[in-house]
């Protein structure tokens, strides 16, 4: 699975911004699809996660602001981000792996595939 996120940018505080991850190769609708972000000198830390069984998972500190969907028919990641704030500031990465159990998804090392990242900056 190749996977291409697209969407990133710089914005002020409260706003928003729409990533995108495309997929090519496997078969889409299988696979856990997530968002993690890493800032700089951090770990690259989950975002949120779009299951194949159909439930979405979130950060703690998202929740209420982000928002996870997909289309299998496009095999087409979505994270719509509002309210944004400074400490949202990262490089976002979409990431998939087909096997994952429901306690894994928020773990970066369990996932097989992941896009090359695009930056998001949030100004004050």
């Amino acid at each position: 699975v190749q996977l291409q996120a697209s969407g990133g940018g710089s914005v002020q505080t409260g706003g928003s911004l729409r990533l995108s991850c495309a997929a090519s190769g496997g078969t889409f609708s299988r696979y856990t699809m997530s968002w993690f972000r890493q800032a700089p000198g951090k770990e690259r830390e989950f975002v949120a996660a779009f299951r194949s069984v159909g439930t979405k998972h979130y950060a703690d500190s998202v929740k209420g602001r982000f928002t996870i969907s997909r289309d299998n028919a496009k095999k087409t990641v979505i994270l719509q981000m509002n309210s944004l704030r400074p400490e949202d500031t990262a490089v976002y990465h979409c990431a998939a792996d087909a096997s994952l159990i429901l306690s894994s998804i928020g773990d970066a090392n369990a996932y097989d595939y992941w896009g090359q990242g695009t930056q998001v900056t949030v100004s004050s």
